[in-house]
């Protein structure tokens, strides 16, 4: 039977996970997230996605890790999570009327055969034309504090976008759901048959 480990602690891309209904753990890895000189946005979140899973190899050898990783951009400039009120109204302030690209890293790594493949997905966000209070008062309700780029796209969040431009919308959330389908087909596990999964 093959185990299947999402290797995050958020609860974004575990909701997300659950869509597939396939029984899977979390293990949360400790790495250094740290961007290294000259690297690239999309380099940053492959690479980051890629040492996620293979730390959690290193306590899961014989499992199929998942990492992902996603990083958002505002005219070449990385945009981190918020942490606070004032950050996240400066983010949103900033990204009003423009276009923010989310580069969203991921890596499928099947311990038993060695297997490791990683992809990037790009999500275009044009955000409508906000004004101070309709900020205010979106981060009164939703709390996106956690959240790169300072919105819950699967809450209220959406209400703030005037267009979305992307080949996987739960991307955008944090865990390409299309892509990693195809991931796990190319490991032999069927979603939608009888994958054989440990339960």
């Amino acid at each position: 039977m093959t185990e299947i480990i999402l290797g995050s602690s958020s609860p974004y891309r575990k909701a997300l996970l659950q869509q597939l209904q396939i029984p899977f753990s979390c293990c949360s890895p400790d790495i250094d997230e740290t961007r290294q000189e000259n690297e690239t946005a999309q380099q940053l979140v492959v690479r980051l996605a890629e040492q996620k899973a293979l730390k959690v190899s290193q306590q899961h050898p014989q499992a199929i890790i998942i990492g992902s990783d996603q990083v958002a951009c505002l005219n070449g400039e990385i945009i981190t999570k918020p942490g606070n009120f004032q950050t996240a109204f400066s983010q949103l302030k900033k990204a009003s009327g423009k276009q923010l690209n989310f580069y969203t890293g991921l890596c499928v790594l099947n311990g038993k055969s060695d297997s490791l493949q990683t992809d990037i997905i790009t999500t275009q966000v044009i955000f409508r034309n906000l004004s101070n209070a309709q900020i205010t008062a979106y981060l009164k309700k939703d709390h996106p504090f956690d959240c790169a780029g300072s919105f819950k796209m699967e809450s209220l969040g959406i209400a703030l976008f005037e267009r979305i431009i992307t080949d996987d919308s739960t991307a955008l959330v944090g865990l390409p759901l299309i892509k990693l389908t195809t991931m796990l087909t190319y490991e032999g596990i069927d979603i939608l048959t009888n994958p054989q999964l440990e339960t």
